[in-house]
């Protein structure tokens, strides 16, 4: 009798402590989007709502965010595990602080291609680049299309333009009301805030960057260093529970812009699930992303990209290819297979 009860209290023993074990095994994760929670921000909502993450061994939160500088300022000083940011203000970061102790690095690309583009309406007579020359450009300063519009402008062979600043609410305002010739901005966001100030889109001209000589990586999964160091199997399980989520995301978007108006009780449904497949279809499933793969670079693409960030931002040194980009953790190839099919 003793001896059945020891045995029944030591395998409740090692129960407890095997369920304490398992509980404690959940690395937390803390990750900052780059922008509000907008349709793209559901290829991350997904798999955190769908279990995904927590499958993974992970305890991953996802917060909002105010633009890429903020989120690799804020993966830089610890407050953030991991993030989403542009991969040119990734760049920036590593070239302008060359000491920082703690630079992010990127992981995955899930952006294959800037979403930046110049928008104008037509009614401005503005048909391609090159009138652009001499006209008045707004956007905010941080904006990623403004910053790099100096690739934008040697490309296309522009002369000389001029900028005025705003707070982002009221760039496609100032260009709806005709105080600004055009704008810089991503077009699936600024598209959308145009159509929504009554402007009708057949009466928008789109100089994508990707289609007029700029061929700039955009948003990149980003990780600290001491994540690096520390736990480099959570990213690797971080990366592959994303792909997983994001695969579910791009095959049936719609669905999954429920999980922004969770985090985001105002968004506007119909809006956010236009907005997701149009930045699916022009930046993550791209032309580019197809022919790279899916999270993927190419080196000599990722090395021009450096060489024309450190030009363009006049970085204080210049932009090492190799220090911002880390693809050890990336899944195997079949893993990355995600892509939808092509729309013919």
């Amino acid at each position: 009798m003793k001896k059945r009860l020891f045995l029944q209290s030591t395998a409740l023993a090692l129960a407890l402590a095997g369920g304490a074990a398992h509980a404690q095994a959940a690395t937390p994760i803390k990750f900052q989007l780059d922008w509000r929670f907008e349709g793209p921000g559901a290829l991350f909502l997904l798999p955190v709502a769908k279990g995904y993450f927590k499958q993974a061994g992970l305890d991953v939160t996802v917060d909002a965010g105010s633009g890429s500088g903020a989120a690799v300022q804020r993966v830089a000083s610890g407050t953030y595990d991991m993030g989403f940011a542009d991969l040119a203000a990734l760049m920036e970061f590593h070239a302008n602080n060359p000491d920082a102790p703690n630079k992010p690095v990127a992981v995955m690309m899930v952006y294959n291609n800037t979403p930046a583009a110049v928008m104008a309406l037509k009614k401005s007579g503005i048909k391609s680049p090159a009138d652009l020359n001499g006209r008045k450009l707004g956007a905010p300063v941080f904006d990623a299309g403004r910053r790099a519009y100096p690739i934008f402008q040697k490309a296309n062979g522009i002369a000389t333009t001029t900028w005025v600043s705003m707070d982002p609410p009221l760039r496609e305002t100032m260009l709806a009301r005709g105080e600004v010739d055009a704008i810089t901005g991503f077009g699936f966001t600024s598209l959308l805030n145009l159509e929504a100030r009554g402007v009708k889109l057949e009466d928008v001209v789109v100089f994508p960057y990707s289609q007029h000589g700029v061929k700039l990586y955009g948003n990149v999964i980003i990780a600290s260093p001491k994540l690096i160091r520390e736990n480099p199997n959570a990213i690797k399980a971080f990366l592959s529970a994303f792909a997983k989520g994001a695969k579910e995301v791009m095959a049936n978007p719609d669905p999954a812009v429920e999980y922004i108006k969770q985090r985001d009780p105002i968004a506007n449904t119909d809006l956010e699930k236009r907005r997701l497949r149009m930045a699916i279809d022009s930046v993550v499933a791209s032309p580019d992303a197809r022919a790279e793969g899916f999270g993927q670079v190419n080196p000599g693409r990722l090395s021009l990209m450096a060489s024309q960030v450190s030009d363009a931002f006049n970085t204080k040194t210049r932009v090492s290819a190799d220090a911002v980009w880390n693809g050890s953790f990336l899944p195997a190839k079949a893993e990355l297979n995600i892509l939808p099919p092509a729309k013919k």
